[in-house]
């Protein structure tokens, strides 16, 4: 072989060994085609919830380098989700979970009630959605008032025209709109039940509008961990709906989907997405939550099977028929991170390093043992998939003694381009915008 040609395919090996050396890693439980370990079957689950330690005023998470972080809202009930009006107002769902007597029977029940009150979150709901409008020079929302009242364990909000739509924890609401008002008075009309009932165990239901507002979608968590209480109270859960504005016809879109919450439209494709929070007991690092494209009539195997066709074997009976044809999600997001919140990024205030990717709020869970979650992170995307390892944003949730200062939810884009956080344990909605 010529010299020259062996100079030049050394010189190309030598390259691409640098370029795939500096490639940054994908984290354990991270990715598109993330590794699993075998699952564990424990008798008694690990039980690992961060006790409530609250921030003091002068405290604040950490933020990514180029980044600041300002309480915009503080002393709020339980913020947990967030929904940025055209004009720039911001919407504050301070909410909790509605009673659920058959919830919390058992042994099983009794712990999880009691290991939801020391993470700060076994708190009535306030069942209202609150106002933020302007900033001072402080970074504070400069008013704050009550701008609907009187619900039912609120979560998403959608506004299509005049009209705004809000999902409680069993229904789906229409409210007339008009811009710059400061309250709703008027009653809510029901245009769709959801499922709810005594048990109502993933009881957040979100809801999303279509670009054109011809359709909105609305999600709906399973009713068990994987089926434990029967496929039966499972009826239209573990699901995402779409609803037809002009005729109130409502059908399934995509099933599957253990508990879904945040949803949005990646502004490249307009595909819709959604981050989903998996199941539990099977070990520290299974099962991945996840975010993943949403097909129309997919199904995403819950409670069957986990990440495409890897088989559930505590559900009884199985169904490998279901499990064939289950489609595995996009992208891995952690075990037990409690992945919850996600919004795609499409301002121009943050570094453009952040441009059409997306920001993940990790709540963070109580099965396993180290902590995991309790971060903001962003996974960029080109071409409209994602396209590299997640990137810490907001991080510190957690002190050095393992308590939970904060705990992040819901994320949202405000008017001018930052990052809007509800922390729903520390009682703020943070921002995060360049440093000065």
């Amino acid at each position: 072989m010529p010299r020259y040609v062996c100079s030049f395919l050394l010189a190309a090996v030598g390259s691409a060994s640098i370029a795939q050396a500096q490639a940054p890693a994908m984290p354990v439980g991270f990715g598109p085609q993330p590794v699993l370990p075998a699952p564990e079957t424990q008798l008694i689950p690990t039980v690992n919830v961060a006790p409530v330690q609250r921030w003091t005023a002068a405290q604040r998470p950490f933020v990514a380098a180029g980044l600041a972080i300002q309480a915009y809202a503080r002393d709020l009930d339980h913020p947990r989700w967030l929904y940025v009006l055209p004009n720039g107002d911001v919407l504050v769902a301070e909410t909790n979970a509605p009673p659920k007597p058959d919830d919390s029977k058992g042994i099983k029940g009794a712990i999880m009630q009691m290991q939801m009150k020391k993470a700060g979150a076994a708190t009535p709901s306030a069942n209202r959605i609150t106002l933020l409008r302007g900033m001072d020079g402080n970074g504070v929302a400069q008013t704050r008032s009550v701008f609907l009242q009187g619900l039912h364990s609120p979560f998403g909000m959608a506004l299509v025209g005049k009209e705004l739509y809000v999902a409680n924890a069993d229904a789906l609401l229409r409210f007339p709109y008009e811009e710059g008002q400061t309250a709703i008075t008027a009653p809510g009309t029901k245009v769709m039940d959801l499922p709810g009932g005594p048990i109502n165990h993933h009881w957040t239901k979100n809801v999303i509008a279509s670009p054109d507002g011809k359709f909105l979608y609305v999600s709906v968590g399973s009713n068990s961990n994987v089926g434990e209480n029967g496929m039966s109270a499972e009826d239209g859960r573990a699901a995402i709906w779409r609803f037809e504005r002009a005729t109130g016809k409502a059908r399934v879109y995509a099933t599957g989907l253990r508990n879904p919450n945040g949803m949005g439209w990646e502004p490249k494709t307009n595909t819709l997405w959604t981050a989903v929070n998996e199941r539990d007991e099977l070990g520290n690092d299974l099962v991945p939550d996840y975010m993943t494209s949403v097909k129309d009539g997919a199904f995403y195997g819950w409670p069957y099977s986990y990440f495409g066709q890897h088989v559930d074997a505590r559900v009884k009976p199985p169904q490998p028929g279901l499990v064939a044809r289950a489609v595995a999600p996009d992208y891995a997001l952690g075990a037990h991170t409690a992945s919850l919140g996600l919004a795609f990024y499409t301002g121009t205030l943050l570094p453009e390093r952040y441009r059409d990717g997306v920001f993940i709020g990790q709540h963070g869970s109580w099965n396993r043992k180290p902590f995991s979650g309790y971060k903001v992170i962003f996974v960029p995307f080109a071409n409209g998939v994602p396209s590299g390892p997640p990137q810490d944003v907001v991080s510190g949730f957690l002190d050095k003694d393992g308590h939970a200062q904060g705990r992040p939810v819901g994320v949202a884009i405000d008017k001018a381009g930052a990052l809007l956080v509800a922390d729903d344990v520390g009682n703020v909605i943070w921002r995060v915008a360049p440093a000065r």
